[in-house]
């Protein structure tokens, strides 16, 4: 654990544990959640917002197996102390596999929100049904989060969060909402921006419906940063103390383990988490130990960097460990839950080519690993979940180049934003001549939403859900196109 969060750790240990001093504020206005689900557990969050100079706090929990809390399945007392922001982060064992509980949290006379989650089934099983939902970008001041309405309608076994849970800038005139400081450097920026986000009651409401897997991008910290590398003028040093913020204020307001707590500058994301013998998810970090864009940023010709087998965006060491995961798994469903589109597409009409350099198309060498791997070793049914680029998009991955005889080694599914971008648009842009460069391209949409998925042991089913606007409340959601994976058949059919 990082110096500071060791020092903080070590005082929160001397000090004594104190009772909520009175208070008119509700300690508990961030809300509940819940996340990493296993068959026999879950992590239950929730972090105290207490006025100014409060100690180490007690607080007591209870997971119940009725939302009446008639029948306690597990209860106990936690100590939220000031070192990680007073968040509460309770890793709950010992419950039965695949059943939903009911939580909340206690501190003085302070009720917390209750809170829905389940577990996992077990990991010999095969179930016959699963419906998680995933989305990304949510920026607070382009719009309302009236998605996250809508997908608590879906009632949902899981949500997987992939990345840019926040955005870090500043406060713009004439947008929807407003951020609250300028462009956020201090852990203090960081916890006080999470807040602003929690505000909304969609966000609460959804977190506390059903577990979430969460990982990051790039805005939790800096716009299109790579490793230890900026986007603004910063010393190394400076950058990593400010990635340290950041990483930190990540933990302390998502539903993660202990095995997740910082590490100075670092924080291992990456992990595993699986949905009984039905779908292993493999949940990646992009941008804690990419090397820098090898041919720069923005949609360019691959300069011969991009080849380097050097430039890595996972980092080797995660790279093996995706690889020898997807060799040892034994689920139905194999499903890659990361940031950046790895279908390599053209974005230059006619003759020449460019491709976003931010994306793996900007590390061609490590994204021809990946798909090479799929295509030698052929994992059972390998489906990529990407978020990023606030447009979905419907993908055939192939190892080799585009062409109708390159081998399909797996599909991608690609998440528009929550409300970053605004309200989006139906125009037709450059989507024809894109489709025509690219035939692996099954589907393009500017509108904003979420991404629903029913899986089955033979078939995996995705709908493309989406409002029609953000800058105010009250869209209506409708499902813009859907597409099915057969058991044992590659490539993505219309539904």
């Amino acid at each position: 654990m990082n110096r500071r969060i060791f020092l903080a750790a070590m005082a929160s240990a001397a000090a004594p544990v104190r009772a909520l001093p009175p208070q008119s504020k509700d300690p508990f206005d961030l809300g509940v959640a819940s996340g990493d689900p296993t068959a026999n557990g879950v992590v239950l969050w929730t972090r105290l917002t207490p006025e100014t100079g409060a100690g180490n706090l007690r607080v007591t929990w209870e997971a119940a197996e009725d939302e009446q809390f008639r029948k306690i399945a597990k209860k106990g007392r936690t100590v939220a102390t000031p070192g990680l922001g007073h968040s509460v982060h309770v890793e709950v064992n010992g419950l039965q596999p695949d059943r939903w509980y009911w939580y909340r949290f206690r501190i003085g006379p302070h009720e917390s929100p209750v809170g829905r989650t389940r577990t996992m089934p077990s990991a010999g099983s095969l179930p016959e049904k699963f419906r998680f939902t995933f989305a990304s970008c949510q920026h607070f001041e382009q719009g309302y989060f009236t998605a996250y309405q809508h997908m608590a309608e879906e009632n949902p076994d899981l949500v997987v969060h992939l990345g840019d849970y926040i955005y870090e800038g500043p406060p713009r005139p004439n947008l929807v909402r407003r951020h609250n400081s300028p462009e956020i450097v201090t852990l203090s920026d960081y916890r006080n921006r999470y807040a602003l986000y929690r505000s909304d009651e969609h966000l609460r409401r959804m977190h506390a419906l059903a577990p979430w897997i969460v990982t990051w991008d790039d805005h939790e910290l800096d716009n299109n940063y790579a490793g230890d590398i900026p986007e603004d003028k910063q010393t190394r040093a400076e950058f990593l103390e400010r990635r340290a913020n950041a990483y930190q204020a990540y933990y302390e307001h998502m539903p993660l383990r202990r095995a997740s707590i910082p590490s100075g500058s670092r924080m291992r994301l990456y992990r595993r988490v699986s949905f009984g013998g039905l779908a292993e998810f493999f949940v990646l970090d992009s941008r804690q130990y990419r090397t820098d864009q090898p041919c720069g940023d923005g949609n360019k010709e691959q300069c011969p960097a991009a080849l380097d087998e050097s430039a890595t965006i996972l980092g080797m060491d995660q790279e093996r460990w995706l690889t020898g995961g997807l060799a040892d798994s034994r689920a139905r469903w194999n499903v890659l839950a990361q940031q950046v589109m790895v279908a390599k597409v053209d974005r230059k009409s006619g003759p020449g080519e460019q491709y976003s350099m931010d994306q793996w198309s900007g590390y061609e060498a490590a994204r021809r690993r990946l798909t090479g791997f799929l295509g030698d070793r052929k994992p059972s049914n390998p489906v990529v979940l990407t978020g990023d680029i606030h447009t979905n998009w419907c993908n055939d991955l192939k190892a080799g180049g585009f062409g109708e005889n390159d081998a399909v080694v797996a599909s991608e599914f690609v998440g528009t934003s929550i409300s970053s971008g605004g309200d989006g648009s139906d125009a037709p842009g450059d989507w024809e001549s894109t489709l025509a460069e690219n035939p692996h391209v099954k589907f393009h949409n500017r509108r904003r939403g979420y991404v629903r998925c029913d899986v089955t042991p033979g078939q995996w089913r995705t709908d493309y859900r989406t409002v029609e606007y953000v800058a105010r409340l009250g869209a209506p959601v409708a499902t813009r196109a859907s597409f099915v994976l057969e058991n044992g058949r590659l490539g993505v059919q219309k539904a």
